[in-house]
């Protein structure tokens, strides 16, 4: 667990200055900590409370359940690493160009150490705990796709895209970029090379995608 200092130094420059939000700020980063550290699972609110200093009803003032608080950790680190999340995307924009702006973002996002080290958590404990995959998923994953579904949905409008379940081809390109070195990544493998692999990783996804969702010659000449 790290110490005492460095969880309010790190409170202290991330939070607002108010006194309460400074101390819930502090419950996270202790409780982000210890979830990488034990799983969620084996994590004691208790601990929690005392690492920081105080009773555990005053954590419990804060957040009523330790999936609360997890939804916290999760919530402090998608805000941080939230490029792919808030990227803008023109609707009218070509869809090759928009597709590697947002790819290259999603893959630099996910790749970050926290975020690499939250889905070893709730991949860990899936199955004692399924609800941490869903509230994950809600609160990251699936705002970023539906962003570029969106997108997706438009560029099939006006036939920049071949027909089809804009939903279906995001997911589809979010799965290919994250099929090579973030896959290393969870597993620990080639972690330090992984950043100079993202470019490559993006456009092998983006050619194949094309591939599959480009607009058939009868479609573009009309």
């Amino acid at each position: 667990m790290i110490p005492d200092s460095t969880v309010l130094a790190e409170a202290a420059e991330t939070a607002p200055s108010d006194a309460r939000a400074l101390r819930r700020q502090a419950f996270v980063v202790v409780a982000r900590e210890a979830f990488f550290e034990h799983g969620y699972g084996e994590t004691a609110m208790s601990s929690i409370a005392s690492e920081v200093g105080g009773s555990k009803t005053t954590l419990w003032s804060y957040f009523p359940s330790k999936q609360d608080l997890f939804a916290a950790v999760v919530d402090d680190i998608v805000e941080r690493y939230a490029a792919a999340l808030t990227i803008e995307l023109d609707d009218a924009e070509p869809v090759e160009p928009a597709l590697r702006r947002f790819g290259n973002a999603m893959m630099a996002t996910i790749l970050a150490p926290s975020i690499v080290a939250l889905h070893r958590v709730v991949i860990g404990e899936a199955r004692r705990f399924p609800e941490l995959g869903e509230l994950f998923y809600a609160r990251g994953s699936r705002r970023g796709k539906e962003r570029l579904a969106g997108f997706v949905a438009a560029a099939m409008a006006d036939g920049r895209l071949r027909q089809g379940d804009p939903m279906v081809a995001a997911r589809q390109f979010a799965s290919m970029c994250q099929s090579g070195c973030f896959q290393e990544s969870l597993l620990g493998i080639d972690q330090g090379r992984c950043a100079d692999r993202i470019a490559q990783d993006v456009d092998t996804a983006l050619d194949s995608f094309m591939r599959a969702w480009a607009p058939d010659p009868v479609e573009l000449g009309g």
